[in-house]
């Protein structure tokens, strides 16, 4: 295949639940207190999840040196509440999207999760096996136009047969930065507007209209 087309995951495949929210504030309790936690993503300096719980741990003070502890924990707490309690949501349209782009192209995610969690919330769904051969995910750290760049540094294509969707501004950035495609996706008007306003060149306020774009950038 001579294409590929990457996600996001929260807010293009999957919705992020309050209570898959709280499972990763909830996991950090054994390490920091963790009442007064903002649960605003953007709120933290460098918006994925590894470098989030990095700046948590450094503000109260526990040694970077725990930091592969705190993850470990999270992991095992989030694969016990998807084994459970707790059930993942697709964004309305997204298995039909993978599944009609399956065979057609390359198909990955670069996401500001865990590279496991985002696995974890996929598979529970089937969806994790159409997206896994090119997966990125926060480990390692850093903005999601670095993120993204690990995984382009993968790909066997040029940046002009790659596109990215994504549903936040930094997605935006991410994308134009590493010269692919890039469609901004919300099923909200006022999102979509933000993403365009923002440089995004396509919005998509659903799937059916993300795949009719991607068959446009790819023909």
């Amino acid at each position: 295949m001579d294409s590929a087309v990457i996600f996001d995951v929260d807010g293009v495949l999957l919705e992020l639940t309050r209570d898959e929210e709280e499972i990763f504030f909830a996991s950090l309790a054994r390490f920091v207190p963790t009442e007064h936690l903002s649960r605003d993503w953007n709120s933290y300096s460098v918006r994925n999840d590894e470098d989030i719980i990095s700046e948590i741990l450094e503000r109260n003070h526990v040694p970077r040196s725990r930091k592969s502890e705190v993850i470990a924990h999270y992991l095992a707490t989030l694969h016990q509440a998807l084994t459970s309690s707790t059930q993942s949501m697709a964004i309305p349209g997204a298995p039909e999207l993978l599944a009609t782009l399956h065979g057609t192209t390359m198909l990955g995610i670069a996401t500001a999760n865990l590279k496991a969690a985002a696995a974890m919330r996929l598979q529970q769904l089937g969806l994790w096996d159409a997206v896994s051969d090119h997966a990125q995910g926060a480990d390692g750290g850093g903005h999601k136009h670095e993120i993204l760049a690990r995984l382009l540094a993968t790909l066997p294509v040029p940046p002009d047969r790659i596109i990215y969707v994504g549903d936040n501004l930094n997605d935006v950035e991410a994308g134009l930065r590493n010269g692919v495609h890039f469609i901004g996706f919300s099923t909200n008007p006022t999102r979509c507007s933000q993403l365009k306003a923002h440089g995004a060149p396509h919005t998509s306020p659903h799937h059916s209209e993300t795949i009719r774009i991607i068959r446009s950038l790819l023909a």
